[in-house]
């Protein structure tokens, strides 16, 4: 019987895989595991090997679906849930099929001719139209509800009255926001089946546009109180509270989306000029200024928090495996600070609007407005013209004298 003992941990591994415990711990220790991890995650090798010993299965029998059955077994006998980890059973199975122990992944069934058409209509909407991964994700999620039931080849006989059905339909369940995020996903794909050869004529004008009254609120932003509260909730003698005073800051001096906070890369800071290159939308690169406050945050971050890692983003997970953050992370970075420092929580959106406002109120131009949010059109920058009351009181005119009602 193969066995296994770790000289640093004691962890003592019989069965089938045993002889694969020294690389496994590599891999571990390669991705950032603390050692007190690594000793965790051997033991719960050693009772996945136990368990597959007494079922008779060798490590080439190990798959995604057998680790959710180990997962559920251990954790209905009562196993601390704390002590067992999924990833780190996903990164043993990649540490064996590397070492062609266990078989490569399943190969994925052939896509169907509704997949293949929503494969090709999501590059078209990144290749042609730049949109982002998150309204890339909703248009084709909204496309392929038009098209459920309807074979690919059967849109080149779609009619305007269907087109104009579908979208009745879909109001009658929605919001009228919603409605009209449904008619830009199918104008969009008709045009795209239209491009295509798919359909003979372009139908997208076909999906009518849905009007109705939406309540308009004024842009807001937080008060500097909060702001200053916000910053001051950051514990900054730790690695997390260095990273997150960096990231709110950076949110609340540059207006950044939360997408453009989580995707910087340490090649985009050019300290010696002091710019910031950002990736925006449609992956448009623009630079900003870099203040000094935020060059300082981030440098704290870099040589007194971040995990040593060959990664190229700047901000990255506070414990192991040190992936980079995901946009949701900073939004959730926002939010617990908003917790700490006792305030109403908010989003990170409400941070890039807070930006928008201070300069609004320091009668800064919307055209440089819209340079520094890096919108495409002032029709976007416009709407933070409403939030200076005092100065559109200023632009009213005065009501006729003696007007008749």
């Amino acid at each position: 019987m193969a066995r296994s003992i770790s000289r640093v941990s004691g962890v003592v591994t019989t069965g089938p895989l045993a002889p694969f415990v020294d690389a496994y711990i590599e891999r571990l220790k390669g991705r950032g595991y603390t050692r007190l991890s690594v000793v965790n995650l051997q033991r719960q090798l050693s009772w996945l090997s136990r368990w597959l010993e007494a079922d008779g299965v060798g490590p080439d029998g190990l798959n995604e679906e057998l680790i959710d059955s180990f997962l559920g077994v251990e954790r209905g006998s009562g196993r601390a849930r704390a002590l067992l980890s999924r990833p780190g059973l996903v990164c043993l199975l990649e540490v064996l099929r590397e070492l062609g122990a266990a078989p490569p992944a399943a190969v994925q069934l052939p896509l169907s001719s509704t997949d293949a058409l929503m494969g090709s209509f999501r590059g078209y909407l990144v290749s042609e139209r730049g949109l982002s991964a998150g309204t890339v994700r909703g248009y084709v999620d909204r496309a392929t509800r038009f098209v459920a039931g309807r074979a690919p080849g059967e849109l080149g006989q779609v009619t305007a009255a269907e087109v104009m059905a579908a979208v009745l339909r879909e109001s009658e369940s929605v919001s009228v926001s919603a409605t009209q995020n449904f008619v830009a996903s199918v104008r969009a794909l008709l045009r795209f089946c239209f491009i295509e050869g798919i359909v003979d004529i372009d139908l997208s004008q076909a999906a009518l546009a849905v009007t109705g009254r939406r309540r308009s609120s004024l842009p807001r932003g937080i008060a500097k109180d909060d702001a200053a509260a916000l910053l001051g909730s950051c514990d900054r003698r730790t690695s997390v509270g260095r990273r997150d005073y960096a990231v709110i800051l950076i949110l609340l001096r540059l207006g950044l989306r939360r997408g453009e906070v989580a995707g910087l890369r340490l090649e985009d800071i050019d300290w010696r000029a002091g710019e910031l290159v950002v990736v925006g939308k449609g992956g448009r690169l623009d630079r900003l200024p870099l203040p000094a406050d935020v060059g300082e945050a981030i440098a704290g971050y870099l040589s007194r928090g971040r995990p040593a890692s060959d990664l190229r983003q700047v901000f990255l997970q506070a414990r192991a495996p040190f992936e980079p953050i995901a946009a949701g992370t900073v939004a959730s970075t926002v939010r617990r600070a908003c917790r700490r420092a006792g305030i109403v929580e908010v989003g990170s959106h409400r941070l890039r609007h807070t930006v928008a406002c201070e300069m609004v109120a320091a009668r800064v131009p919307l055209t440089e407005i819209a340079q520094v949010l890096r919108h495409r059109s002032l029709q976007s920058t416009a709407i933070y013209a409403r939030v200076d009351v005092d100065t559109l009181r200023l632009l009213a005119q005065p009501w006729p004298q003696g007007a008749s009602r």
